[in-house]
């Protein structure tokens, strides 16, 4: 029987919640021992990522008894691994240049403050322009596959979903790097992971990974997307909005280990929770609006 391969992969743009506790968590409950938890740090974004966040993460999975089976990843040492990705789908002539600001993108919005899917403006630029920064796109409608693509969840079984939400994705930032996608589907691989287990948050964006897998003739792994935690404001916690933080945690001198206990014998599934900041509850309520029921706005 193969080995269950998991990974906890964090940005170190702030310090980690009880959130990311819980992904890390369920990921490690899921993985063969010895060695089958590993650690990936997403450190690719060049202006938020920070070597002290990176350390207080490592001290947070060591406080909660969740240390990997193996040396952690460095996302930024992957490079020339995803500049060759990249390159094999350049000379099947799959991506193109594209030179579009994010504002020219929000001034396409139906309505201002709006998203809206890329809409290609670009394609069909296949050399790169002189003297103007540009990202690399997929041009999905040429890969020949299906914008449909399935996936196999640990607990709802087959799944799908459309690998186009954003249109044509950004696979080489202009900055000279990869795109999160790129990346996370070489670094899985690469890291031989067989069970990708993420909050349910991020599986709209599964499909689009699929296809990259299939593109780039990659590993199928599985997929566990599991129930979120959500603040007191019944939002999903977010580093953004400075929630109570394992580093808080840790030095108030609760118990980690206690907590990663918990934390992994919560169902994966279900309901989302709701966290105060000392225990769970039912996730509150949201009424329309943002506020929680019985709170003004």
């Amino acid at each position: 029987m193969a080995s269950c391969i998991t990974r906890f992969a964090p940005s170190p743009t702030g310090l980690l919640h009880v959130g990311h506790a819980f992904s890390a968590a369920q990921a490690w409950a899921r993985a063969d021992r010895p060695g089958g938890f590993r650690l990936r740090i997403e450190d690719i974004d060049r202006t938020r990522c920070r070597p002290e966040f990176i350390t207080a993460l490592l001290d947070d999975l060591a406080w909660l008894g969740l240390e990997p089976g193996a040396p952690p990843l460095r996302q930024s040492a992957g490079h020339h691994r995803h500049r060759a990705a990249l390159e094999r789908l350049r000379a099947q002539g799959l991506l193109y240049a594209c030179t579009c600001t994010r504002a020219a993108q929000a001034a396409a919005a139906p309505h201002p403050g709006e998203g809206t899917a890329y809409p290609g403006t670009c394609r069909g630029r296949r050399d790169p322009p002189p003297a103007i920064p540009f990202a690399w796109r997929l041009d999905l409608a040429g890969t020949g596959l299906g914008l449909w693509q399935g996936w196999q969840d640990e607990q709802a079984g087959p799944r799908a979903g459309r690998a186009d939400l954003g249109g044509d994705p950004v696979l080489w930032r202009k900055d000279d790097g990869p795109a999160y996608h790129l990346a996370c589907v070489i670094d899985d691989a690469h890291q031989g992971v067989s069970l990708v287990v993420r909050g349910r948050d991020l599986e709209p964006w599964t499909a689009l990974q699929r296809l990259l897998q299939r593109l780039l003739g990659l590993p199928e792994p599985r997929y566990l997307h599991h129930r979120l935690i959500l603040g007191p404001d019944g939002r999903r916690l977010a580093k953004r909005d400075r929630p109570v933080t394992l580093a808080a945690l840790r030095a108030s001198g609760a118990d980690g280990r206690a907590l990663a206990r918990q934390l992994s014998e919560l169902p994966a599934t279900g309901p989302d929770l709701g966290w105060d900041g000392a225990a769970f509850a039912p996730a509150p309520t949201v009424v329309p609006g943002g506020a929680p029921a019985g709170q003004g706005a």
